[in-house]
């Protein structure tokens, strides 16, 4: 036993989504795309927002915020997803697995206090028009930005530090492709009810506080579309809220299931399938949401395109 725990406390072992050769080629495969289809919509987006005069208002100052989470978040996941699912070695180290975790917990914060931001910014322009660029002003604007970031990064310490002080006894195979916190509090031979407390709490504030923030603004944005006598101002405010509910539907789903199920209902398969949602699925899925539903994007990338074309002829 002391043996087990002295190497549980060293490197912890990967178990990865699959054993099965073939269907790890197939996973590797599949998200090497996916991580590349990630990489360069955000990266066009961030491009575009930040070179495009007309994109200078602070949806798109938070639209720019989330592309560069959702770079980082799938670059925390997916390099070394792939990279132990080929290799032969599967083992993390402690510190390796304590910064995956770190940045992991931090940039899925961030998302969850960005995309209630984003909820606001949308409430603010559809229900107080006149007052828009006076309620999300500049220094507003980086004000809940800094914030976000700031928290995110505070509670990921907290919840990393609460971890990792736990003893693992019981095993250091890990049921999962990352290091993430439900799967550590199983291996654990501690009763690990305070990280169980301490992250039903932190969840509780920042995901389920962060989602009622955004239904809330979506509430008063539907009664006010309602009652807006324009067929086609209807059109366009539904057209501009749809993309962000697609977002905030998709990801929120999965992390309140994720983080918020009692830890002795952990069941590894289905947490593996909620958690390439958000860390996989959702952050490739944004740009494109937001690129295909949104004019003025795809108006602003048209324009970079025929820019360059021009001074390659």
């Amino acid at each position: 036993m002391e043996s087990l725990n002295q190497t549980s406390a060293n490197r912890f072992i990967l178990l990865g989504l699959t054993s099965t050769p073939y269907l790890q080629a197939l996973c590797v495969l599949m998200f090497l795309i996916m991580y590349l289809v990630t990489i360069a919509g955000n990266l066009i987006l961030i491009i575009v927002v930040g070179t495009s005069v007309q994109l200078q208002t602070p949806m798109y100052f938070f639209l720019f915020n989330l592309s560069i989470i959702d770079i980082c978040f799938s670059s925390t996941i997916v390099p070394k997803l792939l990279i132990k699912t080929v290799a032969q070695d599967k083992s993390v180290s402690l510190l390796g697995c304590a910064l995956q975790m770190f940045f992991h917990l931090a940039l899925g914060a961030a998302e969850c206090f960005i995309l209630s931001v984003m909820a606001y910014d949308r409430y603010a322009a559809i229900c107080r028009p006149l007052h828009y660029y006076k309620v999300m002003n500049k220094k507003v604007c980086i004000c809940l930005a800094s914030g976000s970031w700031a928290f995110s990064f505070i509670n990921s310490v907290m919840h990393v530090v609460f971890t990792f002080q736990l003893p693992f006894c019981r095993s250091n195979h890990i049921n999962h492709f990352f290091c993430e916190v439900p799967p550590f509090l199983y291996i654990s031979c501690r009763d690990t009810w305070f990280n169980e407390v301490a992250m039903y709490i932190s969840a509780s504030l920042i995901g389920i506080g962060s989602f009622s923030l955004t239904l809330t603004s979506y509430v008063y944005i539907v009664f006010t579309i309602i009652n807006m006598c324009s067929t086609e101002g209807r059109m366009k405010a539904f057209s501009t809220c749809g993309s962000h509910l697609t977002v905030v539907s998709l990801y929120y789903g999965a992390v309140l299931f994720m983080y918020l199920h009692p830890h002795s209902d952990y069941f590894p398969e289905t947490s593996k399938i909620m958690s390439l949602i958000y860390t996989v699925v959702t952050p490739m899925l944004n740009p494109i949401i937001y690129s295909m539903r949104n004019e003025e994007v795809k108006s602003s990338i048209k324009n970079k395109l025929m820019v360059q074309m021009g001074k390659t002829f």
